[in-house]
């Protein structure tokens, strides 16, 4: 039974909170696996391997995030072939995706491993570590096609308004993990290369549901004379791929220079900030989803040419996003001590010191979470008009925001400056995003 949806008809706000919310208890069961993989490694292998895992961090979503801006860029164009029920096209917009996917997938495989323990020897990563994230990070970059072919899978039921085969494929591959983690860590002892290990075969996993879903879509099944590659529309799907893919890069460079900059103050800062950016990802747990959605809902509006249902869509984002911010942020002021404590072990003097840190953290990226909400809010909404170039501004302007507040601001004000540099960085990105929106839409005259 297909599961496709089109957003062109109906309230805006049910059909936005109606796709983003399976979107939302899909990303809750992918960030429980990620706090539990870093419990397990935080209690059972200490601060170093913790350290260690968190020294990676912004390199691995480095790679990850180049394979999902290809896999969204390619998608935003079946969401407005989709909306203008174009189904000739659309197929030969899905083939020519597919078969760009796969060649994405193996140049990021070969850099991914030509450059991984250069740029580990580039960011000062402390000799007590760096053989771990060696290892942690080889194994992750090995499963490069799989997470490709889970990203491309989710990305297009995504653009033809599936958002539950995603959550069904993101709840199998987290109790996967969940399961493989503490067989892999606690039984079999292998260490970070175990917990790696259990992330790829889940991601497998929910990739494997998500083609199984796909091949009963009826839009996109084709013909053996639909298969041919078209070099038309592959140029097209880069255009818009590209700058998303280069965006993403933009602001993983940044995020390298604040590790860099990280490793300089020791261990336990290394480890502070790898325990509360582990918590990253439930911050942004709904802005991910509603940006998701607002980029169907836009592109499949866009592509029925209903300018007007756009802005109404947008601006019902736009308080969702702030009101679920403000209530995130309020239940991390008030647990978030306890939560990063549970991935903190070692001398208790140490832990102690940790915890601090990482608390200290939380609370400024919660102070302000309403800023990170904005910037997927408009960003997603700028995609789904097909405009990735201001997007890849926006991430030009985090980059330039974070390296300032990183080098500079800890000279000027301490160690403080040290938490400031995220939240800079959402801000520079929503001057770019914010005005490029009202200005691209006073554009269309509608």
């Amino acid at each position: 039974m297909e599961s496709v949806k089109n957003m062109t008809t109906g309230s805006p706000l049910r059909i936005l909170f109606s796709f983003a919310l399976p979107l939302m208890v899909g990303n809750v069961f992918q960030q429980l696996y990620t706090l539990v993989d870093s419990m397990v490694i935080g209690k059972a292998l200490g601060l170093n391997a913790l350290a260690a895992i968190g020294n990676g961090e912004w390199l691995n979503w480095l790679v990850l995030s180049m394979i999902q801006g290809f896999a969204q860029g390619f998608s935003i164009r079946l969401a407005q072939d989709f909306g203008a029920n174009n189904t000739g096209r659309l197929k030969k917009t899905y083939v020519t995706s597919l078969r760009l996917s796969i060649l994405c997938a193996a140049v990021v495989f070969c850099l991914a491993f030509a450059l991984l323990r250069p740029i580990l020897r580039l960011l000062h990563t402390p000799a007590e570590i760096f053989p771990i994230t060696v290892v942690y990070l080889s194994v992750i970059f090995a499963g490069i096609p799989i997470v490709m072919a889970y990203n491309f899978g989710a990305s297009v039921l995504r653009s033809l308004g599936d958002s539950q085969t995603p959550l069904r494929a993101m709840i199998a591959a987290s109790i996967c993990n969940i399961v493989l983690d503490l067989l892999f860590v606690l039984v079999f002892h292998w260490g970070v290369a175990g917990a790696a290990a259990a992330t790829l075969i889940g991601q497998a996993a929910s990739a494997v549901i998500c083609y199984l879903s796909l091949r009963k879509i009826e839009v996109i099944q084709v013909s053996k004379s639909e298969r041919r590659f078209d070099r038309r529309i592959a140029a097209e799907l880069l255009k818009l791929a590209m700058p998303f893919a280069f965006q993403n890069v933009i602001i993983s460079v940044g995020g390298l220079v604040v590790q860099f900059v990280i490793n300089g103050y020791g261990v336990l800062y290394i480890a502070g900030f790898t325990a509360t950016n582990k918590l990253y990802g439930l911050l942004e747990i709904a802005a991910i989803s509603y940006g998701f959605a607002l980029t169907t809902y836009v592109g499949q509006n866009y592509g029925a040419g209903d300018i007007g249902r756009i802005r109404k869509g947008v601006r019902t984002g736009v308080l969702m996003g702030i009101v679920t911010a403000a209530l995130i942020s309020a239940v991390m002021f008030l647990f978030g001590r306890h939560i990063v404590g549970a991935f903190i072990s070692g001398d208790p003097k140490d832990a102690a010191a940790t915890v601090a840190i990482a608390y200290h953290y939380l609370c400024v990226m919660a102070a302000f979470l309403p800023v990170l909400y904005l910037l997927h809010i408009y960003r997603s909404s700028l995609q789904g008009l097909g405009d990735t170039i201001m997007p890849m501004v926006s991430g030009g302007a985090e980059l330039v925001m974070r390296i300032l507040a990183i080098l500079f601001l800890p000279k000027l004000i301490g160690n403080e400056g040290l938490f400031w540099a995220e939240v800079l960085a959402w801000a520079g990105a929503d001057v770019a995003l914010v005005s490029s929106y009202y200005i691209k839409m006073a554009d269309t005259g509608a």
